[in-house]
């Protein structure tokens, strides 16, 4: 085996093949850009794959569950959705140091700039349409049908997540963010109606879908960590952080000229998921200012986890930073509201 960094690539050869039928000599190429679960291509003697794994040292508690990873994608398959087929779950800790999975590896784009540069601009809006209509289609699967009945609380959604997310920086903190602290206490005060419960995917953006290689459509909907049952409005308000994060801020469109690069607003964006789902969400600036408060917090786990020294992002110092430029967003919008 080459590549791979510090995998045991006899024990995993052998795994695979006996699990999978994939024949070696293997060769590991790690995916770079990701700030979560490290994932790599392994390709042997007849076809590739993708693995995924926990990143190694301790982790945060509920952080990485490639369990549920791998459950929600199995599921959605099986329903049609758009994602990678999965082959295989292991939990054996002797194999390659943590629990792993293993998927389909499919041949499209994923493009982590906002802009989309490499595209036309009409390309770029069929693109766009295709990610709200997609995000739509997550959102009226029929989780119950589907065998996630238990995959998570569906009431309360929003309640859960700011505590969640409030307790994700007591425990991750690694300095002093006064916006942060004041969204902490922004946020219960102005809970929104909720929304019908669906599917959510948590971490809905450009960067975690796959466009077909030829065509502006999307194939496969990536890196499901964060998935659970809860409101359709967390994952639109994910998504619409693009529009409020600057090109140099993980490639967003904020100051962007929209019309000439082809691309829509995020109401435009809006009202095409809405047409799409064939309801309204009620979407009001609450589910904005949480989906940049816990980016904000997300980004201060990453600053965590370099200063540890087990980031699976090579950047991860660079990024932390992000924290507080999301934190002062996020608290501008609450108080503009």
């Amino acid at each position: 085996m080459q590549g791979g960094g510090a995998l045991n690539g006899e024990r995993l050869q052998s795994y695979l093949e006996e699990a999978i039928g994939l024949r070696g000599p293997l060769q590991l190429q790690s995916i770079a850009g990701g700030q979560s679960n490290p994932t790599y291509f392994v390709t042997g003697l007849e076809k590739s794959v993708v693995l995924r794994k926990q990143p190694d040292g301790p982790l945060l508690p509920s952080a990485h569950a490639i369990d549920r990873e791998y459950r929600v994608q199995k599921a959605l398959a099986e329903c049609g959705f758009t994602v990678p087929r999965m082959l295989h779950f292991c939990t054996d800790r002797d194999v390659i140091g943590t629990p792993f999975y293993v998927m389909e590896r499919l041949d499209g784009r994923v493009i982590h700039d906002c802009r989309l540069p490499e595209s036309s601009p009409d390309e770029r809006r069929t693109m766009y349409k295709s990610a709200a209509v997609t995000l739509a289609r997550l959102h009226t699967i029929d989780w119950r049908a589907a065998g996630l009945g238990d995959f998570g609380r569906p009431e309360g959604y929003f309640e859960r997540q700011v505590a969640r997310w409030s307790k994700q920086w007591q425990l991750s903190r690694t300095r002093d963010i006064p916006e942060i602290d004041f969204l902490q206490q922004w946020l219960p005060a102005h809970m929104p109606t909720a929304g019908p419960s669906t599917i959510v995917h948590g971490d809905y953006r450009i960067g975690n879908l796959m466009f077909h290689r030829h065509e502006p459509k999307v194939i496969a909907v990536l890196d499901w960590e964060l998935a659970t049952l809860g409101d359709p409005a967390a994952d639109i308000a994910h998504f619409g952080m693009m529009w409020y994060s600057a090109p140099e801020e993980y490639g967003g469109l904020l100051g962007e000229n929209l019309v000439d690069l082809g691309l829509p607003d995020f109401q435009e964006f809006l009202a095409t998921y809405e047409a799409a789902a064939q309801r309204q969400v009620g979407f009001v600036p609450f589910h904005m200012v949480f989906a940049l408060f816990r980016f904000a917090v997300i980004f201060e786990g990453v600053a965590a986890r370099a200063k540890a020294g087990n980031a699976a992002g090579e950047n991860a110092a660079d990024v932390a930073h992000l924290a507080i430029n999301f934190a002062k967003r996020a608290a501008a919008l609450a108080q503009q509201s």
